[in-house]
């Protein structure tokens, strides 16, 4: 039997983790909320060596900032622990990353300037297309300048958005 490349890119795929990045504006509160989220949720399923997640932000405000306080308080009330260090989206996302889950409009927008090609601006899904209470083309609010209740609410859109997600992705319909 002879060499066959189809047969090693089959075993590569099937053994591959499915690479995800979530992208919000400064990545200090969204994004990585549904990095932290979908990684607890992959975990709490027993799928945590099936996904490799990260988040960045399209803008440099916060590289190499902590997530914000007051996210990092609502997810600890609700038991996630939540961690990162914000880093910037850059062109080379695209060939790092399978899915890229922008939070809203204006951060999808952004990330689809630095795709090159078709099939790299197919790989980009905003947040609440997977949320089942939402109009797929809704954002998720930024938080940054509101009270805290803006925070919650964010993170109840971020779990059922990340808990779809999940769903979506373990049936084979992304």
């Amino acid at each position: 039997m002879g060499y066959n490349p189809r047969i090693k890119w089959e075993r590569r795929v099937l053994t591959e983790k499915k690479r995800i990045l979530f992208v919000c504006l400064g990545n200090i509160v969204r994004s990585p909320l549904a990095e932290n989220m979908f990684r607890h949720l992959a975990a709490q399923a027993g799928l945590a060596d099936k996904y490799e997640v990260d988040s960045a932000g399209t803008a440099a405000y916060h590289i190499g900032e902590e997530p914000d306080a007051r996210m990092r308080e609502v997810a600890a009330a609700r038991g996630l622990v939540y961690t990162g260090s914000g880093r910037q989206f850059t062109a080379q996302d695209f060939k790092d990353f399978d899915l890229i889950v922008p939070m809203d409009g204006t951060n999808k927008a952004d990330v689809l300037r630095l795709a090159e090609r078709d099939d790299q601006r197919a790989r980009v899904h905003l947040m609440r297309e997977f949320d089942p209470l939402a109009d797929p083309t809704d954002g998720v609010p930024d938080p940054y300048y509101d009270g805290m209740d803006g925070f919650r609410e964010v993170y109840d859109i971020v779990e059922r958005s990340a808990r779809e997600l999940l769903r979506q992705l373990e049936q084979g319909m992304i």
